[in-house]
Parts: C-alpha cells; sequence; structure tokens
C-alpha cells in the first residue's frame, strides 16, 4: 500500500503495471483505476476531492484487506494499492490497485473485490469542492 500526496500519476500506475510483470507465474493482471468525477450535486459542479485519511490505519487495514485476498483467492500472486490524499482534481486519478493472478478469472474478480473492501474499510474521507470553492463531506458508496 501507498499514500500519494495529490493525484496517482501515470508513472506511478506505469510503475505498479511494470512491478506486477515481474511476477513470472502469474498469467493475467487486473487493473482498476478510479478517477474524481465532475459530479453534478445540488446544481453545483463538483471540481476536485480532498482527501483526508488515518494514514497508520490505512496501511494496516489495507494490509488485513491484502492478507484475505490472497486467502479467498487462492490464485492470486499480489495486490497492490495507491490511494491519493489531499486535493485530486476532477479528470485525475486517485485511486490505483493492481492484482496480478496465475489466470485473469481471479484477477478480475480479486481485484473488484479488493475496491469494494477498500470503499468498506479505508479510513479515507472526501471533501467534495466545487466551482464556487464551496464544499461538503461526502459519504463513500458502494457503486
Amino acid at each position: 500500500m501507498i499514500i500519494t500526496k495529490g493525484p496517482v500519476s501515470p508513472a506511478m500506475i506505469s510503475e505498479m503495471i511494470a512491478k506486477a510483470c515481474e511476477e513470472l507465474s502469474a498469467g493475467g493482471h487486473s487493473l482498476f483505476i478510479g478517477q474524481v468525477r465532475n459530479d453534478l450535486i445540488g446544481g453545483k459542479r463538483v471540481k476536485a476531492i480532498d482527501y483526508s485519511a488515518y494514514e497508520e490505519m490505512v496501511m494496516s487495514e489495507a494490509e488485513k484487506i491484502r492478507s484475505l485476498i490472497l486467502s479467498e483467492y487462492n490464485d492470486v500472486k499480489d495486490v497492490e494499492i495507491v490511494h491519493s490524499t489531499g486535493v485530486v482534481g476532477a479528470g485525475e486519478i486517485s485511486l490505483c490497485v493492481v492484482v496480478s493472478a496465475g489466470h485473469r478469472h481471479q484477477a478480475t474478480e480479486a481485484c473488484s473485490r479488493t475496491v469494494e473492501l477498500i470503499k468498506q474499510k479505508l479510513p479515507v474521507w472526501k471533501k467534495e469542492i466545487f466551482e464556487d470553492d464551496s464544499s461538503h463531506w461526502r459519504l463513500n458508496s458502494k457503486h
């Protein structure tokens, strides 16, 4: 698990993919990229999200998620997660998950499950910032 200040860069994503490809027993890698949307809420357009996190607990919970995925999916070789803190603009990346497995089916299922667990378990909070610079705290959803 890596926590990065600001958006997840394309270079970080490339590094995650390169690292995944070093696992020679993996035949499939599943990648999830979470991007900040410019939702329209109450007539206001979201321009960014300011992510706050209890970083020590994020690291601990992420390791629990990783261990759970490795135990639930016997073909998964590795799970890598990068999550942003701080301000991430609409169109920028705030989350990247790469799951490597022997076969594609477990890679895709485990990647989806990992993202759901991240949304449920990680102590990360989102403050949506609107184009008029007003803001509000957003509740995590499972969608």
